[in-house]
């Protein structure tokens, strides 16, 4: 199966990784050290709903997980607002690691569970292979599999919350986190790779053989 230009899917990837998680959380940090707590809320909100205003103007497809993070960063952000409390703000997300490994496992019994949806957004899958039922089966276990990553996500980031100052907990919990989601998504890649071994699938980068 072909996948189209492997340079077109890292720009996909980036870009979804660049609008939900590294924009956002680079103007809070920076609007937080310039202005204050509420120049960072309102930096980091106002650029998560310019990214979804400018999508729906543009109708440009809508990632779920733009969907997601926006909703839950609209939530965060009126509490921050309302409270004024740095701790309250950063409680959430962590707090939502919970929600959303709790939402994997739910999802779990699914012909498509949610992970399956959210790996969407970072590589466009042929429903021909979506539709295998090994590689069904695959995001069913999967989904485990990140659940587990989540839980711990979310302890180690309530621990640093409760012990660490704002500016070190934020790099703390930024270092851990993409350490613990990039060898998650090593090992599930590798294992992904594996099942469609089993299948005799091999998947290329690049354009398929003319007919």
């Amino acid at each position: 199966m072909h996948l189209g230009a492997v340079s077109a899917q890292l720009r996909r990837g980036a870009l979804h990784l660049a609008e939900v998680v590294l924009a956002p959380l680079g103007l809070f940090y920076l609007l937080q050290m310039l202005t204050n707590f509420t120049g960072g809320v309102v930096a980091a909100l106002g650029w998560a709903l310019a990214v979804l205003l400018v999508r729906l103007v543009t109708r440009t497809p809508v990632p779920a997980v733009l969907l997601l993070t926006t909703g839950l960063l609209v939530v965060r952000s009126a509490i921050g607002f309302a409270t004024g409390s740095a701790f309250l703000y950063f409680l959430q997300p962590t707090l939502q690691n919970f929600l959303f490994a709790a939402l994997l496992l739910a999802t779990v019994p699914l012909r498509r569970p949610l992970l399956a949806r959210l790996a969407d957004d970072f590589c466009a899958f042929p429903t021909t292979l979506t539709r295998n039922p090994r590689v069904q089966r695959f995001f069913r276990r999967v989904s485990l599999l990140w659940a587990v990553v989540f839980l711990m996500n979310g302890a180690a980031t309530l621990w640093a919350l409760a012990k660490a100052t704002l500016g070190d907990f934020m790099v703390m919990t930024t270092a851990v986190s993409y350490s613990m989601v990039g060898l998650a998504a090593l090992a599930s890649l590798l294992w992904f790779r594996r099942e469609l071994r089993g299948e005799g699938i091999r998947l290329r980068f690049g354009a398929g053989a003319p007919a």
